[in-house]
């Protein structure tokens, strides 16, 4: 028995340590469940390389990806939230727009910025999904009008990149009133014969969709999408029918109609170069 455990004990000294692999290396993707590695998800523009899914941007990520050289400017960032209702749920509503300007380094969830794509000058508009899910309130409308009314004064084309749950609870009828306010602005762009390019990406509902998301001139949705007004559970709980398959997805509206094209991450930067460069120039 002694010769056994000194036989042990040897080969347990002489065994090469386990080599720990880093956390947070590789993930698994939410669609395919396969395990990709981080680095090469991020290199392809947060794209999944086994099956295309793709993960939300954040607003830098969008901004340095479609403009030139990634060189923006972004403009009426100090603008603010209040809370006009003194909105209280589980929490205040103050409260949550803390949270979220730490979380996301945002005065609001959307953001405004203008540059040159393809060569031409464009002004854009990009919903930030991690201040409170990119819900509409009183100042994203606000922003949203601004960036139009530059648009107008500057002849320049228009660029909506949506990411909302759509209006914001918290502030009620003032949230709803943003989609009013916001096609208004936009009548007046289509008025001026400039162009309005809106972009759907995961996910676009609510409010923001029943407005200026499908009001376009061109609109152009990310793959595999959810977009829709209410969600697909609630949808076929109140029609008590079973929805197709892809129902509100972005291939599903394009197969009836509703948006004129699916462009894949890696070909947005190119298409609005085209569609800018043929409409604009």
């Amino acid at each position: 028995m002694a010769w056994f455990s000194k036989d042990k004990e040897l080969k347990s000294n002489n065994e090469s340590p386990k080599k720990r692999v880093p956390e947070g290396l590789w993930i698994k993707c939410v669609s395919c469940k396969e395990m990709v590695y981080r680095k090469e998800v991020e290199k392809n523009l947060k794209v999944c390389p086994k099956c295309n899914h793709h993960y939300r941007l954040s607003y830098q990520e969008r901004l340095k990806m479609l403009f030139d050289d990634e060189i923006y400017q972004e403009f009426d960032a100090n603008l603010r939230s209040v809370d006009p209702l003194k909105f209280k749920d589980t929490k205040k509503y103050k409260d949550r727009l803390k949270a979220s300007k730490v979380k996301t380094g945002l005065e609001e969830a959307v953001v405004s910025a203008e540059g040159k794509i393809g060569g031409i000058p464009a002004i854009m508009c990009v919903f930030e999904f991690g201040f409170m899910g990119g819900s509409m309130a009183s100042v994203v409308g606000e922003k949203i009008t601004r960036a139009i009314e530059r648009a107008i004064e500057e002849r320049k084309p228009l660029i909506i990149i949506s990411c909302s749950g759509g209006a914001r609870m918290q502030e009620g009828i003032l949230s709803l009133m943003q989609m009013a306010k916001v096609s208004a602005a936009l009548a007046r762009l289509s008025k001026a014969r400039l162009l309005f390019i809106s972009i759907l990406t995961d996910p676009t509902t609510g409010g923001v969709t029943a407005s200026f998301a499908m009001l376009g001139d061109i609109i152009l949705a990310e793959p595999g999408a959810l977009i829709g007004f209410a969600g697909p559970r609630v949808i076929q709980q109140t029609i008590r029918q079973e929805l197709p398959p892809g129902f509100q997805t972005s291939e599903f509206l394009l197969q009836h109609g509703i948006i004129d094209l699916v462009v894949p991450r890696k070909e947005m930067k190119p298409t609005l170069d085209k569609l800018l460069n043929f409409f604009v120039s």
